[in-house]
């Protein structure tokens, strides 16, 4: 079977490995699902039980509900678009405070399994189950079904919260599509300890403009509408409650005057509720601590940043009473964690996340070089860091107690490993079956130009030495990097150079390849910089390989920020970049959504150049090179339209162009057809517009 239908089937290779990985606070258990197979979609729940090393069945959805294939409510659709969800079957889950207890929703059904009794009942629900959480005791399920809030124990179901009727813009529990999308926050609401009450988030979208989104091959489906914050517009306003299923309320005015968005929430026994809260411009991040009694706030902590203060995962948390937060020490260029407001971490050790923390250290995932993300440990007390992965590669950590799963990935191999590090016995690997692709990867690592970028060239299996056309293969934008040492990183790119192209890979201006200064260069102008280093590390490449690199054919594929970058880079470049393929692309940053845009642009009405000069609909006049435009018609997150304004400007200034509209397809294109034979049509236009002989 060929690659690109391996590819599609597999979902790029990455069914059937372990996945969505828990470990218990004490590190005696470890829950994951993963599916049965490299081309079986459904993920099961799995448990190992320490010291014994084989993982044992909890529950199969197939088993379960009769049925392979259940079909996923709108809020499930949706939250699963907002994590970048293909997998089908069990892929999110909550525990108990023990691990002995497991809640997760189906097709809307919410059921509950016994881990000890390895049994699995439905839980009595009111509407289509969305988002389970434990009370601390584990005695209660809260859930959110249709903008309600709902509880469900051993007295029934009942009605903690909702929207009064006519109130069509109000949810209870839910995140807004900001904090899903951009943020990181998926839900909506938080336990008390007491297990009584909870803090609840009130969304109401009344003001926000209302987006529709259609189904063009079937006439008799109304269009899904949608509030949408684009840049300059009004954001969702966000409410907190503290609630009793009882009914009492205590209003928390976390905003006041400055605040406009709900980044974090907790609520701990030990610290109560606290709250990670930003302004409008992001410039600032703050803690709050709120008395769930009164709803009074005290501020615990502020951070600000010139540029943009960077939401980094993991993060804030407390260690007893000292606060750990990572942020930007623009003195040393590096983002570095700190306790209490003093730095912890050595310059030139960037800090990616923040995976776990004890009373006296911190696991950390950090580089200081960006192809590589290693584990380390983290001294709170600023005595040391020890790095707890060496070998090149992608490295992640889980944490319950004294055990520790790393997840690696590396040039050795396409398939990831995963492996217990148990407190006592040796270390062991967690099965995967995904596939491995049947590709000889031909990658080397450069850093390019003066500015040192990290680039890759990728080169067909068995090259003979000869004059190659060269396709740039980028995403190029903020909070994403490309090139990692990661074997996996690099399969869709070895197969289009096995198609007899060299392929570059960089990470430019603007992605996190370096310290803030690097990352922050794009304030103000998401286009030149980002363009002027794909061009610089281009050149540089074709000039250190001789006549490998035919400089005379280049092409340029992306998706999302990927493909803005393609379609500026045929229209302002075309001395240059002579064919581009722009998937899923923002082509007028006024499009997107306000929490992402505004970071780098700012707002639209302050800041109005800097959207002028993103705009690629002004530059439609001057394509003069093949571009093809994909975009899926169902895509909520970079929507169709982004597409379609361009491709009317290009009309309407007579440059030929194609379209490739994909109906039923949302961001992902997770359907196997369509994710297979994109690949297809790519090849073939490349090959078309570059004058390249099959061979």
């Amino acid at each position: 079977m060929s690659y690109p239908r391996r590819n599609a089937v597999t979902q790029r290779f990455t069914l059937g490995a372990p996945r969505t990985i828990i470990v218990s606070r004490d590190g005696q258990r470890i829950l994951f699902c993963r599916s049965t197979a490299s081309d079986d979609p459904v993920n099961r729940l799995w448990m190992i039980d320490l010291p014994d090393p084989e993982p044992r069945l909890l529950v199969d959805p197939v088993e379960l509900l009769g049925a392979g294939d259940v079909e996923l409510t709108a809020a499930e659709k949706a939250r699963r678009e907002r994590a970048r969800e293909a997998g089908g079957g069990i892929v999110t889950y909550t525990t108990h405070s023990n691990e002995g207890i497991v809640a997760f929703a189906l097709g809307g059904r919410l059921f509950q399994t016994d881990i000890e009794a390895g049994t699995t009942t439905e839980v009595p629900t009111t509407g289509v189950a969305f988002d389970p959480r434990f009370s601390p005791d584990g005695s209660r399920i809260a859930y959110h079904a249709a903008g309600h809030l709902r509880v469900s124990d051993a007295e029934g179901d009942r009605l903690v919260v909702g929207p009064d009727d006519g109130e069509a813009n109000i949810t209870w529990g839910a995140a807004e599509f900001v904090a899903a999308e951009e943020m990181g926050r998926g839900r909506g609401f938080w336990w008390g300890p007491d297990n009584e009450r909870l803090l609840v988030a009130r969304v109401d979208t009344a003001d926000v403009p209302t987006w529709h989104i259609s189904e063009p091959v079937d006439a008799s489906i109304a269009p899904r509408s949608l509030p949408y914050p684009a840049a300059g517009e009004t954001n969702a306003t966000v409410d907190l409650f503290v609630i009793s299923p009882e009914g009492s309320r205590v209003a928390i005015d976390w905003r006041g005057d400055e605040f406009e968005y709900l980044a974090r929430a907790e609520w701990s026994s030990r610290n109560g509720i606290a709250l990670t809260v930003q302004p409008r411009d992001q410039k600032t991040t703050a803690i709050l601590s709120v008395d769930p009694d009164t709803g009074a706030i005290t501020e615990l902590h502020r951070q600000t940043d010139p540029g943009w203060s960077e939401l980094v995962a993991g993060t804030p948390r407390r260690a007893g009473d000292r606060i750990i937060t990572v942020a930007d020490d623009h003195e040393a260029d590096t983002r570095r964690l700190f306790v209490d407001g003093i730095a912890v971490t050595e310059p030139g050790l960037q800090i990616r996340s923040v995976n776990h923390v004890s009373a006296e250290h911190a696991i950390v995932g950090a580089t200081t070089d960006s192809s590589e993300l290693h584990v380390y440990r983290v001294a709170l007390d600023g005595s040391g860091t020890e790095a707890i992965t060496t070998e090149p590669g992608i490295h992640r950590a889980m944490v319950g107690g004294p055990t520790t799963v790393l997840v690696s990935a590396t040039m050795e191999d396409t398939r990831s490993t995963t492996v217990v590090h148990p407190e006592a016995g040796d270390p062991f690997e967690i099965e995967s079956f995904a596939e491995r692709p049947e590709l000889d990867h031909q990658v080397s690592f450069h850093l390019t130009t003066p500015r040192r970028l990290q680039s890759a060239l990728v080169l067909p299996a068995g090259h003979d030495g000869g004059p190659l056309p060269v396709l740039l293969d980028p995403y190029g934008g903020p909070h994403a990097l490309r090139v990692q040492r990661a074997r996996s990183a690099f399969s869709a790119s070895q197969w289009f150079a096995d198609q007899g192209f060299a392929v570059i890979v960089t990470d430019g201006s603007g992605t996190p390849a370096r310290g803030p200064r690097f990352e922050q260069e794009v304030l103000g102008n998401l286009a030149d910089p980002v363009l002027d280093d794909q061009v610089a590390a281009l050149h540089d490449l074709a000039d250190s390989h001789g006549d490998l690199l035919d400089v005379s054919r280049v092409g340029i594929r992306g998706w999302s920020f990927g493909g803005y970058l393609a379609a500026l880079a045929v229209m302002k470049r075309p001395d240059v970049f002579h064919a581009g393929i722009a998937g899923a692309p923002v082509t007028d940053w006024r499009l997107y959504d306000t929490h992402y845009t505004e970071r780098y642009l700012g707002h639209p009405a302050t800041d109005p150049g800097a959207y002028e000069r993103t705009d690629l609909t002004p530059l439609a006049a001057q394509l003069e090179r093949p571009l093809m435009l994909i975009h899926g018609l169902a895509d909520d997150n970079v929507v169709s339209a982004h597409t379609f304004q361009l491709s009317r400007a290009l009309l309407e200034a007579g440059r030929p162009h194609q379209v490739l509209p994909l109906s039923g397809v949302s961001h992902m294109t997770p359907q196997e057809s369509v994710a297979e034979n994109l690949l297809l049509l790519q090849v073939a236009f490349l090959r078309q517009s570059l004058g390249i002989t099959e061979s």
